[in-house]
């Protein structure tokens, strides 16, 4: 049982026969750990993320909040295989929108205390945070460079602006786990990952978190209150 594409990558090279079932990986085809997303066809089957172009709804949620919004940094761990499709989906919507799009490879909490403040110097910006171990681990670190700095900022799941970050949207990180507790169930009685299909989520949701829209002086449009799962006050 693994999470993300690097950790699945590492087990991938290291086993071709002990059962694998991943979470949270973005595009299991592309890279190469499944035949298909119905037949497998191997060791390994799992959950998805969302296909890579969902990348760029992040940055039209952004821009409907912050209008203004002419650059935007895409921060993410430069070692993720997913990493230049997340930013070819982020440019393709964001060449339509006159937005220029600024790739921010972070690894370590240094290089997040750098890149972020170095961004921030010229106005009308925003922030995207692409998943990955690294955004995780740092997220807290990230919102408040971030909030300090005056970046909006969109990120995966409600883990973020529930540590102070703008907004998310996407998957609910716990369902992920509760299916992949299943399918382990069923290989331990048997069954084979080959014959498992890799399954994508069916439920995105938003989080907004207001505290940090009222301190970046920004009012939430009623409409997107509206959509909202959650809202933090």
């Amino acid at each position: 049982m693994t999470t993300g594409a690097p950790i699945l990558g590492a087990l991938h090279r290291v086993t071709k026969t002990v059962p694998i079932v991943f979470t949270l990986v973005t595009d299991p085809v592309s890279d190469g750990f499944v035949a298909s997303l119905a037949r497998p066809g191997g060791n390994i089957t799992g959950f998805t993320i969302f296909e890579h172009a969902f990348a760029g709804k992040w940055l039209e949620m952004l821009k409907e909040v912050v209008p203004g919004i002419i650059r935007v940094a895409v921060l993410q761990n430069p070692d993720h295989p997913a990493w230049n499709s997340y930013l070819r989906a982020i440019g393709a919507v964001a060449s339509g929108m006159g937005v220029e799009v600024t790739a921010a490879p972070v690894n370590t909490a240094a290089d997040i205390q750098a890149a972020i403040p170095a961004f921030a110097l010229v106005p009308n910006g925003g922030l995207i945070l692409l998943p990955s171990p690294v955004a995780t681990a740092h997220r807290e670190l990230i919102a408040s460079v971030a909030l300090r700095r005056g970046l909006p900022s969109i990120y995966l799941s409600r883990i973020y602006p529930m540590s102070g970050g703008l907004m998310s949207y996407g998957i609910n990180l716990i369902e992920p786990y509760r299916q992949a507790a299943v399918y382990v169930d069923r290989i331990l009685r048997g069954e084979k990952p080959a014959d498992l299909p890799v399954q994508a989520p069916t439920k995105y949701e938003l989080v907004v978190n207001v505290r940090t829209a009222k301190a970046l002086g920004l009012e939430i449009p009623p409409s997107l209150l509206a959509r909202a799962d959650e809202v933090i006050e």
